[in-house]
């Protein structure tokens, strides 16, 4: 795992960067859902939590979830589109789950894509992802407590 100005990147990943949203694909073809590091940090500690119930179609572009904190409020919208096949129970009642472990117990939900590989074009992994994860933590001066 790369780690830049105190912010966890694994380069495994794939991340919708403007969103700080990541998404894992996992061996039974199902993708999980997450918040990044960079993007846990800028939203301060987890307040609340809604998560889209298990069997629900998420169309692309809109939200699988929504986050807040004491000082922020957003969605987790979907780059890749699907049905959510399972959510993180535990999150609504350690909603700040997503601050302490945002790619292990932090997870939000997993899906069962409709279209994977049309999706992943528009997401970045790897060394592109390391990047492009730089260049937003320099624009937006974020510094995560690592």
């Amino acid at each position: 795992m790369e780690t830049y100005k105190g912010c966890k990147i694994p380069k495994e990943l794939y991340y919708d960067i403007e969103n700080q949203v990541w998404y894992r694909l996992e061996e039974d073809g199902t993708v999980t859902v997450g918040a990044t590091d960079v993007g846990q940090t800028r939203a301060g500690r987890m307040v609340n939590v809604r998560i889209k119930p298990p069997g629900k179609h998420v169309p692309k572009g809109k939200p699988i979830a929504s986050l807040e904190s004491g000082k922020w409020t957003g969605p987790i919208p979907a780059v890749i589109e699907g049905e959510i096949v399972e959510r993180n129970e535990k999150l609504f009642d350690q909603p700040d789950l997503i601050n302490d472990d945002p790619y292990g117990e932090g997870w939000i939900a997993r899906l069962k894509p409709t279209n994977l590989e049309r999706d992943l074009k528009d997401l970045v992994t790897g060394d592109v992802a390391l990047q492009k994860m730089k260049e937003y933590i320099e624009r937006e001066g974020v510094e995560c407590k690592g």
